[in-house]
């Protein structure tokens, strides 16, 4: 089938899965004697899986591990478990740093909602923006 039946059937743009064949994840297809790309049915679903992956945070560089061992002849589960447990810490370190910086945040912005220190006018003992120059009190 054609590069736009493809993208038809799975919803993807003939673009992208250009770059997924770039990107090693999708075999280069066979050629049709006058050079169209020419891809088999199994690639409906390998480009569905590939979103799949994507859906759940996997890189391109993890897709294509997985993609290799099954490809080898191996059951690929194993390693998709290990993938996913590094994704999920990845995950949970990211949300941690933004917890903290929202915390941070809001600090800052109710230390701006409260005006400047008394007796500065906002500006004279600030080298550029007293909000974020002068320490919270109890720091």
């Amino acid at each position: 089938m054609k590069i736009g039946e493809v993208a038809r059937i799975t919803g993807l743009n003939t673009k992208t899965i250009r770059f997924y064949e770039e990107a090693g994840v999708l075999p280069l297809p066979a050629r049709t004697p006058t050079g169209h790309r020419d891809y088999g049915p199994e690639v409906a679903d390998r480009l569905q899986f590939i979103r799949r992956c994507q859906a759940a945070g996997l890189s391109l560089r993890e897709v294509r591990q997985i993609l290799a061992v099954h490809d080898g002849g191996e059951a690929p589960c194993g390693h998709v478990r290990r993938v996913l447990n590094e994704r999920l810490d990845q995950v949970r370190a990211q949300i941690a740093e933004l917890t903290a910086l929202e915390a941070h945040l809001e600090t800052l912005t109710a230390r701006a909602e409260q005006g400047a220190p008394a007796g500065d006018t906002g500006h004279d003992s600030a080298s550029v923006c007293w909000i974020l120059e002068t320490e919270p009190a109890g720091s």
